[in-house]
C-alpha cells in the first residue's frame, strides 16, 4: 500500500485568527524562512492578481495575503463592491499553489497587520512605488523591505466590472 502525502486544501490555508498566524510565522522565522507578505481586496482575480502573487512568492519561503474585510472594500471602492465576500475571495486566493497562508483584516491599511506579522517583505503590484505607500513609516519601523512585483499594471477588476455592464447580451 501506497501512502502519499495529504494535499492541503484552499480553506486550510486561511488562518482566521491574527494571534495564530504570528505564531506560526514565528516558528517559520526561526528556521531561517523568508516571509512575504502583500495585501489587497482582490475581488475578481484576474492574470494581473496571479503574476503579481507568483512574483511576489519567488522572492521568498512563505506568502502571506491580507485580504480587505467587505466593509473596507465598500469603503475603498465604492457602491456594488465587494462583488464576492471576503470568505469566497480567501478561498480562492487559498487556491492558488503560490500562496501560503491568507488572513483578513478590518482597516483600510494594512499597517496593523504588518506590526503584527512583521515579515521580512511587503509586495506591492507596479501600480505603486515606496514612496506612493501609506504603509511605509510602518515598513521602516519593523524594518521590512518593500518589493514591487508582477508586470506593467494592464488589469482591473473595476475594468473588467465596466466591460461586462458595457456588454450587450443576446
Amino acid at each position: 500500500m501506497a501512502v502519499t502525502a495529504k494535499r492541503m486544501r484552499a480553506r486550510d490555508k486561511i488562518v482566521k485568527s491574527r494571534r495564530v498566524l504570528k505564531g506560526i510565522l514565528e516558528g517559520l522565522r526561526s528556521q531561517g524562512k523568508t516571509l512575504v507578505f502583500t495585501n489587497g481586496c482582490f475581488d475578481l482575480l484576474h492574470v494581473g492578481h496571479v503574476r503579481c502573487l507568483e512574483d511576489a512568492k519567488s522572492r521568498g519561503d512563505f506568502l502571506i495575503v491580507g485580504v480587505n474585510e467587505d466593509e473596507t472594500v465598500k469603503r475603498l471602492k465604492g457602491r456594488g463592491y465587494p462583488i464576492h465576500p471576503v470568505a469566497e475571495r480567501m478561498e480562492v486566493l487559498g487556491g492558488l499553489t503560490c500562496v501560503d497562508y491568507v488572513v483578513s483584516f478590518k482597516e483600510e491599511t494594512a499597517d496593523s497587520l504588518l506590526r503584527d506579522l512583521r515579515p521580512d517583505f511587503y509586495a506591492k503590484g507596479t501600480d505603486y512605488n515606496e514612496r506612493k505607500l501609506p504603509e511605509r513609516a510602518t515598513l521602516k519601523e519593523i524594518g521590512a523591505k518593500v518589493l514591487i512585483v508582477g508586470d506593467k499594471k494592464a488589469h482591473s477588476t473595476t475594468k473588467t466590472v465596466q466591460k461586462i455592464r458595457r456588454r450587450k447580451f443576446d
